[in-house]
């Protein structure tokens, strides 16, 4: 399998989420989805990512932006980055990610929920920190705002979001999108042949 450890406050992660599904799917290989709080990986393990990007208009930066877009172009999607918002507060989305996957009515809509949430962000630059945008998703994507709301309040999905957080962190993460086959881990959208080769290994090797 993958697990693919994923805040929707990443564009990077944003392409990876696109990207790894139908690769996944072609050497039919299930994919765990693990939400996490980015912001809390930086801030216990790659504090100097905010230092790097106080100047976005220097030389790497402004390459990193052309890169972005780069990708972007080639995966089919709009991105638009920094969105007006930014950095912006995940919190209440990942939670949403985490209460949904675990929620029988509304477990089918995941993936159609975590595509709109960035979609939302990084198209649209809208606000996905508020319950209004968050409602908004909601009803795009047919689950229940009201349940979900009350859903994300809830002291277990805070701690589940909270525990996988700790867990990227204590198997070596230091941002997203970071996916693992087994204990080899590996970082960014631009990695995912060398997600698919190991999973061939892995299979090969049973």
């Amino acid at each position: 399998m993958i697990e693919f450890f994923f805040d929707c406050s990443s564009p990077w992660t944003y392409l990876a989420f696109r990207g790894v599904q139908p690769m996944a799917s072609s050497i039919k290989t299930p994919i765990v989805w693990r939400p996490v709080l980015v912001g809390g990986i930086f801030n216990t393990v790659n504090k100097g990512i905010y230092t790097a990007r106080e100047d976005m208009n220097s030389p790497k930066n402004r390459y990193v932006l052309k890169d972005l877009q780069d990708c972007a172009s080639a995966a089919g999607l709009s991105i638009v980055f920094p969105p007006r918002i930014f950095p912006v507060n995940s919190v209440k989305a990942m939670r949403g990610c985490i209460w949904i996957a675990h929620d029988t009515e509304a477990s089918s809509k995941f993936l159609a929920f975590v595509e709109a949430v960035f979609a939302a962000y990084f198209s649209r630059q809208e606000d996905i920190s508020q319950d209004a945008v968050l409602a908004e998703i909601c009803s795009q994507t047919g689950i229940d705002a009201e349940r979900f709301m009350a859903g994300i309040a809830q002291s277990d999905i805070k701690e589940k979001l909270k525990a996988n957080t700790d867990e990227a962190i204590r198997r070596g993460a230091f941002g997203t999108p970071t996916l693992f086959v087994g204990n080899d881990m590996y970082f960014g959208n631009d990695r995912l042949q060398l997600v698919r080769s190991a999973v061939l290994r892995a299979t090969d090797a049973r």
